[in-house]
């Protein structure tokens, strides 16, 4: 039976957040949660509550659904917070709508808040039914979590121990009004047709199927959590930051120690990495696809795009980037040699040591167009993209990197390469500049 008490031992790990965020529908599930949570901090220090409702916009009374959730949450003191989004064209509805709903919902999380969904058990099984259907691994075999990342907070899922008939039975006797979505009756979509028509057949075949498949999810979170202890062990020897002060602001694997491992091993510990870094899993088809690339020769940079991310191989690494990848640099003149913020988000390009009366002629910062060259102190000139080879500088990081001109001449690069004039006259100190890149 559902209770407010049972339901709040399933909050103890939110009850420090700054805020406890509730994804509303409006529909029976979320309403009961609500209610519940209204309850709950009339005699309990709840943390402050908000709702977020997300209007798709894919039905005529979106609009009516909208308003119910600003009259139940106004009814309670609870503030509501209603966000539009536009689905783009084509592509499964469903899955379109969810990732809209959870793009939000991170985009409105701050650092350590909650967000509280009213999944239920028979949600939970469902899930496991359509992972199975479409050949999920063992980590889809556990289900939903009860609790994981999400953006800067976290999300929790207080209800997974009862069952939408409980839930009803709880929304009547404490005469809730709720929203009955049509797109919860409409056979057209996949986890619909799975509700009403396979899982009652199962059901009526095997009565103990639903705690069976309940049980084995629990034995699959178990598999996971040792999987995650070897990966996490994996990790500590192949996430080694480079030594290089440019590079280390990136997450990254090292090849070498990566390739050393069973291919098991390999997708186990990617997959790890990956959901430390907040980056949708890849499927099976396209984790065999990054190992088989990673595989090559050594001299190849395969690209491969992994949800909001990018996974890059270059200079003996793995690297995790973002999906546009590294914004090339933007040439900015300068008046004044100081701390200047870079045009293309690409950092700051610091200067210390710079006498009162600096080196005449026109300053600017510039970027990488091929066939630079620069005459270092006691050096042959050499060119920038023989120095950028020698110090294994990724090709993904080249057109960020900050080239500083007095003229025509370049006369440092970003610091780590300076030309004599950068050194000062014999017996005086010249200026310093430093590169502190900072990723989007």
């Amino acid at each position: 039976m559902l209770d407010p008490q049972g339901v709040l031992e399933h909050l103890a790990p939110c009850m420090d957040a700054p805020v406890c965020w509730l994804g509303l529908s409006g529909g029976l599930d979320s309403m009961v949660l609500l209610d519940i949570m209204h309850q709950l901090r009339q005699h309990h220090p709840i943390p402050p509550l908000k709702a977020i409702h997300v209007h798709h916009g894919l039905h005529p009374d979106a609009d009516r659904w909208t308003q119910h959730c600003e009259r139940e949450c106004a009814a309670r003191g609870i503030e509501l917070h209603v966000q539009r989004v536009q689905l783009p064209p084509g592509g499964n509805i469903e899955e379109l709508a969810r990732d809209a709903r959870y793009a939000v919902f991170e985009a409105r999380l701050q650092a350590d808040d909650w967000l509280l969904l009213a999944h239920h058990a028979d949600d939970q099984l469902e899930t496991l039914l359509f992972r199975l259907i479409r050949g999920t691994g063992v980590r889809g075999l556990a289900g939903m979590p009860r609790s994981r990342v999400l953006g800067q907070g976290r999300l929790l899922r207080p209800l997974l121990d009862w069952s939408r008939a409980q839930l009803a039975d709880w929304a009547v006797s404490q005469q809730l009004s709720w929203i009955e979505d049509p797109a919860n009756a409409d056979p057209r979509y996949a986890r619909t047709a799975l509700r009403h028509e396979l899982l009652p057949q199962l059901r009526q075949r095997w009565p103990s199927l639903p705690d069976n498949l309940l049980r084995l999810a629990e034995h699959a979170a178990e598999a996971n959590q040792l999987l995650d202890e070897r990966a996490s062990e994996d990790l500590q020897q192949v996430a080694t930051p480079p030594d290089d002060q440019w590079l280390r602001h990136w997450p990254s694997l090292l090849l070498e120690r990566l390739n050393q491992l069973s291919p098991a091993r390999q997708k186990n510990l990617l997959r790890y990495w990956l959901q430390q870094q907040g980056v949708r899993l890849p499927d099976q088809r396209h984790l065999h696809s990054l190992l088989e690339q990673l595989a090559a020769a050594g001299d190849s940079q395969p690209l491969l795009r992994v949800d909001r991310a990018q996974l890059y191989r270059s200079s003996g690494r793995l690297w995790l980037l973002p999906a546009p990848g590294i914004a090339p640099g933007i040439e900015q003149p300068l008046e004044v040699l100081h701390d200047t913020r870079l045009l293309a988000g690409n950092g700051w390009l610091r200067f210390s040591g710079v006498p009162d009366t600096p080196p005449p002629g026109r300053w600017r910062i510039s970027y990488r167009r091929g066939g630079e060259q620069i005459k270092l102190p006691g050096r042959p000139s050499q060119s920038l993209k023989n120095l950028f080879q020698t110090a294994a500088i990724p090709a993904w990081l080249r057109p960020a990197v900050p080239l500083l001109y007095c003229d025509d001449q370049l006369v440092s690069v970003a610091g780590r390469w300076n030309a004599q004039c950068l050194q000062g006259e014999a017996g005086e100190a010249g200026f310093s500049v430093i590169w502190e890149p900072i990723p989007d």
